[in-house]
């Protein structure tokens, strides 16, 4: 993206494939190979200019698990593996189901964060005892260009472990699931700026003065703020993977006819 003062102009410099890998049976995102796509992507810009800054939107839902060092200790789990079936209800069992719509807002869906959390508590996981913190996919990868290890709002929103009124973790809701929550790092508004490029991306050309800023690190609350929606009551429509069209409203909505109709509240800018 490039602005001359009075105009904004788009250019894509590079695409690539994210192909998910099964590995003894779990599906798993190849974050190293996306990362390492993503720094050819940021050599290509800084060729062609220097860039002022870096920011990484994701799909929601999907996380890692880091070390005390912030090293990655395994490739995180992609939302279509079938660990999280049943853990809908195995989640309403220890806290109602209403309870947990009255405090995240969020729809009922297996592939939501705190139910793949849940899988990995109710199977005694290794990797949650060892892990040191949890980082979103966009975070993770705003975590190997700049150090920083935050959760920017509008992704974290889309766990269903956020207090949707409070804007941060849900924490009482998930120690009565049994999640560990020294695992969950600050919470911080999109436009955030969390450093400087590190490592060998700092010093290649058209880089060295890239600050990483977090956008709306969820992909659907950057397009949602890209759209000109010209009033509230004006609809957008984000087709991705699926399709999702929805209103930008100043609060959540949580009633008990939204939740009947399990209508989702994810965070988007401006405390939208």
């Amino acid at each position: 993206g490039t602005f001359d003062g009075g105009q904004l102009a788009i250019e894509d410099v590079h695409r690539f494939p994210n192909v998910p890998v099964t590995v003894a049976g779990t599906m798993h995102w190849d974050a190293l190979r996306l990362f390492g796509d993503i720094t050819a992507g940021l050599r290509k810009a800084g060729a062609a200019g220097d860039v002022a800054s870096v920011g990484v939107d994701t799909w929601g839902v999907d996380f890692a698990l880091l070390d005390e060092r912030g090293r990655l200790l395994a490739n995180p789990v992609h939302y279509r593996d079938a660990r999280t079936d049943g853990m809908v209800e195995r989640a309403c069992s220890l806290v109602p189901r209403d309870e947990i719509y009255a405090t995240t807002g969020i729809q009922f869906m297996a592939i939501n964060t705190v139910y793949q959390l849940l899988a990995m508590a109710s199977a005694d996981d290794p990797l949650l005892r060892h892990a040191d913190r949890l980082l979103m996919m966009a975070d993770l990868f705003a975590h190997f260009l700049s150090g920083a290890s935050v959760a920017e709002y509008t992704l974290a929103s889309t766990s269903q472990a956020i207090d949707a009124r409070a804007r941060d973790w849900a924490r009482p809701m998930l120690e009565r699931l049994g999640i560990p929550t020294r695992l969950l790092p600050e919470i911080v508004a999109p436009g955030t700026v969390v450093g400087g490029l590190t490592g060998a991306l700092a010093d290649a050309p058209g880089l060295t003065g890239a600050r990483v800023v977090l956008p709306g690190s969820h992909d659907t609350a950057s397009a949602v703020v890209g759209t000109p929606l010209a009033s509230g009551s004006t609809a957008f429509l984000s087709s991705g993977t699926w399709s999702l069209i929805g209103l930008e409203v100043p609060q959540p909505v949580i009633s008990d006819v939204t939740l009947a109709a399990n209508l989702t509240n994810e965070g988007g800018i401006d405390g939208t």
